[in-house]
């Protein structure tokens, strides 16, 4: 069974459901796709670490959401993080072989999400993307950063039976 990280619902308006997550360690690269990105990590997750330790995969994957830009890009790049287990302290994490690994300590905070089922589209992310940030500005809920989506499910699950949220920190 993968382990889920925890939280605590502190709330809802409609389908906004808002929780407050303890302490996480995140394993992130930022790579050119969410593909090579993906594998990058599985690698470190499987032993490709400087202690050849095996971390349980846990869930969710975390991708930060693309918001459309008005002006050119010039490079653009995909960021993917893995949640370490809970069990794991800064200091006991393996460190990686891999440069392009990111070890980082998010505090807590509390996140405003909606859940949605399907293969997480690019069309529906956005679509979903903002219907919260509506939300959340009719409500006054102060936001912090940017909307990131948690995707639960391996990549071989039905779209109809995927668990997938977009999620962003919020301050109430």
């Amino acid at each position: 069974m993968t382990e889920t990280i925890r939280y605590e619902e502190s709330g809802s308006a409609g389908e906004v459901e808002f929780r407050r997550y303890p302490s996480i360690i995140l394993a992130t690269v930022t790579g050119p796709n969410e593909n090579e990105n993906f594998w990058i990590l599985f690698r470190y997750i499987t032993g490709n670490n400087r202690s050849g330790t095996k971390v349980p995969m846990t869930s969710p994957v975390i991708t930060p959401e693309k918001i459309a830009m008005t002006t050119p890009v010039i490079s653009e790049t995909n960021a993917m993080s893995f949640v370490l287990p809970a069990a794991y302290r800064m200091k006991e994490v393996p460190e990686p072989v891999d440069t392009r690994i990111r070890i980082q300590e998010i505090p807590p905070r509390e996140l405003a999400v909606i859940r949605f089922s399907g293969k997480a589209l690019a069309s529906d992310v956005s679509r979903v993307r903002e219907r919260l940030l509506k939300k959340l500005e009719e409500a006054k809920i102060t936001i912090m950063g940017t909307p990131f989506l948690m995707r639960y499910n391996a990549p071989y699950t039905p779209g109809f039976m995927r668990r997938n949220e977009v999620g962003i920190e919020i301050t109430r």
